[in-house]
């Protein structure tokens, strides 16, 4: 039982929150306000025929069932937000100047400010753009995730990207758990918003089948619509404890890490800086001969 429940807390809860309990919320509402104006008569006998535990089943079965679908489809779902995958080269480029001018906007104005408030909240959002200006996405949540991508690569030479299964595996497994849960906020928000603005075009759609419920239907449709910009500015905002839980994996995770590989972490930050370039190479590239000299000041003597 120890074990069911380690393993409900751990991969499976963020699995339940962040993919099948938004996608239950947006089946409640689509089934609410958009199902009964289908006037299906199949559907319509078969669900006055069913019994009300027999609808919650479907209604459980049906949630779990879209929400590991999302799950499975998260990497294409947050590209498209991040604004990496379908978008044209046009509005790529766009993107990354309106995200650029945006940065500098917030940082001009976070020098003119003296108030100590609005300089909290100023320095919040320029934290949420990556350090490097070529890093920069063209949307707000590619930017939010692009700083703590960035962040191991940036203090340490340490490439994340990379090395991210290495540095999962190495890190300590509290560590592993506060990325997993505060990972699971935004999962929350990106389910969600996709879930409304798939049940908002549903609702459009039915407009034209029954326009006796066209006030029920718009209505339906105009409020989801008007959330889904709230869900991605709160998926942004979760993206600060996400950030906060990466920086603590790359700190705290770089010494076992080091260790796990058979290398001993410098003292010099520069030292460091060079070897996690050279395992972020060996990890890219094809070996070469080369590599031997290069790390020899690192290796760890066996047995130690």
């Amino acid at each position: 039982m120890g074990d069911i429940a380690k393993g409900v807390l751990g991969g499976g809860w963020a699995l339940l929150v962040g993919w099948i309990l938004p996608t239950a919320l947006n089946l409640a509402v689509f089934g609410l306000a958009v199902a009964p104006s289908l006037h299906h008569p199949g559907l319509a006998d078969a669900l006055r025929r069913a019994s009300n535990g027999d609808k919650t089943l479907l209604f459980l079965v049906a949630a779990v069932l879209l929400g590991l679908v999302l799950n499975a489809l998260q990497t294409p779902l947050y590209r498209f937000l991040e604004g990496y995958a379908l978008w044209p080269a046009a509005a790529y480029e766009r993107g990354c100047r309106v995200q650029r001018a945006r940065r500098q906007r917030t940082a001009d104005r976070l020098a003119a400010t003296t108030v100590t408030l609005r300089r909290a909240l100023l320095s919040e959002k320029l934290s949420r753009y990556p350090v490097d200006d070529e890093q920069i996405a063209p949307t707000r949540l590619g930017n939010a995730i692009r700083r703590f991508e960035e962040y191991g690569y940036d203090r340490y030479r340490l490439d994340t990207q990379v090395l991210w299964n290495e540095l999962t595996i190495a890190a300590p497994e509290e560590t592993r758990r506060v990325v997993d849960t505060a990972r699971t906020n935004v999962d929350f928000f990106v389910a969600l918003l996709y879930g409304h603005a798939a049940v908002a075009l549903c609702a459009v759609g039915a407009l034209a089948a029954t326009p006796s419920d066209a006030l029920v239907l718009l209505v339906t449709a105009g409020v989801l619509a008007a959330l889904v910009p709230v869900w991605y500015r709160a998926a942004v905002a979760a993206t600060d404890e996400w950030a906060a839980a990466v920086r603590a994996l790359v700190n705290l995770g770089r010494k076992p890490l080091a260790e796990a590989l058979g290398l001993m972490l410098p003292q010099e930050l520069a030292d460091e800086r060079t070897m996690w370039q050279l395992v972020t190479r060996m990890s890219r590239r094809p070996y070469a001969p080369a590599a031997d000299a290069a790390f020899a000041p690192y290796r760890a003597t066996p047995g130690e």
